[in-house]
């Protein structure tokens, strides 16, 4: 109950305070490639059910909906302007309203796309599918993108086991200075 109390007054005051970065990388995001500013990605929440979940557009419209690394050319598909946006973390700020309405924690695992059974099977085995997924996340501090799935699993049935208010505090700690330093993002 304390948590989602905190998630919910945190998402609400940073959609608030970050309202106008918010309204300049939405500008910016329509003036760098045709198509819409906001990107709704399919999911995999609490419980493995699905939800949309906002971020800002990175990629071409028409790019293949599975995950960057999957792609044989990911750099063809990600937008000029998109590699800024990852490297900075900046296109995950919509997901504040994924927290705001429920769907999402500040710090859970990250949200699998709803195409990656491979992940999914792993954090269902380890119970992880009970935690509402996060902005950030114990494997996202630990690696990023460049952690292999299984290790992914691994992190999260870890942070399953340890969380706590501390923990959480931390990690939004470690992922400001990971997002500043644009560390473990491949694409």
């Amino acid at each position: 109950m304390a948590k989602r109390a905190f998630d919910i007054i945190a998402a609400l005051g940073g959609l608030i305070v970050l309202s106008p970065v918010l309204a300049v990388v939405a500008i910016a995001v329509r003036l760098d490639s045709p198509g819409p500013a906001l990107h709704w990605s399919r999911r995999v929440g609490r419980g493995n059910a699905l939800f949309a979940m906002p971020k800002f557009r990175t990629m071409r419209t028409g790019a293949p909906d599975v995950a960057t690394h999957l792609l044989p050319d990911p750099e063809r598909w990600i937008t000029p302007l998109g590699r800024f946006l990852r490297r900075t973390s900046l296109d995950e700020l919509p997901q504040l309203w994924s927290v705001l309405r429920g769907d999402m924690s500040l710090v859970g695992p990250r949200p699998a796309l709803f195409n990656q059974d491979d992940l999914v099977a792993l954090r269902t085995a380890a119970g992880v599918e009970t935690l509402r997924p996060g902005l950030t996340g114990w494997a996202q501090i630990n690696g990023r993108d460049s952690l292999p799935i299984a290790d992914k699993a691994r992190l999260d049935a870890d942070y399953l086991a340890r969380r706590g208010f501390l923990l959480d505090l931390k990690i939004i700690a470690l992922t400001a200075l990971a997002a500043l330093s644009g560390r473990g993002v491949r694409h």
